[in-house]
């Protein structure tokens, strides 16, 4: 894919009027859509009375509509924070990927919010990053998968883009947007994670203890975060996958941000 004026060439472009000034986007959101089509997605943030927009929205057939240039502001992160920033529009490229979402099970199908029902085949049960018991997820198709590496991998090499993050992760308890149906994790670690120094390879490569007695567990990092879970307990193991000034992003059952001078570190 190629970047010429903040655009995305050979692929459609429909203007969004829901935009406002100019940005230098560090960070990436993938959202789904919980919507029916790309079509009826497309419209809805393009509609003036809805106020809300992203930069691209990803077909089901991985085809690519691009709405807003990259270094304009959409209207896709809301109430949001990560770390000690607060209103993700002014740093962020939002992604939306048809998708209708979270489903509930009704006999052999599984309906979306807007009454469509899907088979068995297109729904993944699993437990959302953000919650401890499981749901049921409408799955994303491999051609959406494979468009979105492509796009953030050329906005990697265009903008300096430094992290990849789920609505989910910017607006806890707010937003399940990606969920756990898309490979948000794996996204990160083939694009951001295998190309950084040794230094930070070498906390990839760890894991750690928690060596306090409570160590608070929050969805970003910084004191600001919010807090995801009970705190981690003396002895628990966890794994470090990132790292942002003195806090470690890390893996139990599902992952959060601690403070790093309270993890004992133990490299593989």
């Amino acid at each position: 894919m190629k970047i010429e004026n903040h655009k995305l060439s050979d692929v459609p472009y429909e203007e969004s009027p829901n935009h406002s000034g100019e940005i230098k986007p560090d960070t990436i959101i993938m959202h789904y859509t919980a919507g029916a089509s790309a079509e009826s997605s497309i419209r809805t943030l393009c509609d003036p009375e809805t106020k809300a927009s992203a930069h691209v929205v990803i077909g089901r057939d991985g085809s690519i509509t691009q709405l807003v240039p990259f270094n304009i502001k959409a209207w896709h992160a809301g109430r949001s924070q990560y770390g000690n920033r607060r209103g993700m529009n002014n740093y962020s490229i939002g992604i939306e990927m048809d998708n209708a979402g979270m489903l509930e099970k009704s006999g052999e199908n599984f309906v979306s919010w807007f009454g469509r029902k899907y088979a068995a085949s297109e729904v993944k049960k699993a437990q959302h990053r953000n919650e401890a018991f499981e749901r049921y997820w409408h799955l994303f198709t491999e051609e959406q998968i494979d468009a979105a590496f492509e796009l953030c991998k050329a906005l990697i090499a265009e903008y300096n883009i430094e992290h990849i993050l789920g609505h989910e992760e910017i607006s806890p308890g707010r937003k399940t947007d990606p969920g756990p149906a898309f490979p948000l994790d794996k996204l990160r670690e083939r694009l951001l994670e295998q190309d950084r120094g040794s230094d930070e390879a070498e906390e990839q490569a760890a894991t750690g203890t928690v060596a306090v007695d409570r160590l608070n567990f929050r969805d970003a990092p910084g004191t600001e975060g919010e807090k995801i879970s009970k705190p981690l307990s003396r002895g628990t193991k966890v794994k470090i996958i990132g790292k942002e000034g003195g806090w470690f992003r890390v893996k139990v059952e599902q992952e959060g941000w601690v403070m790093g001078r309270y993890i004992d570190k133990n490299l593989k």
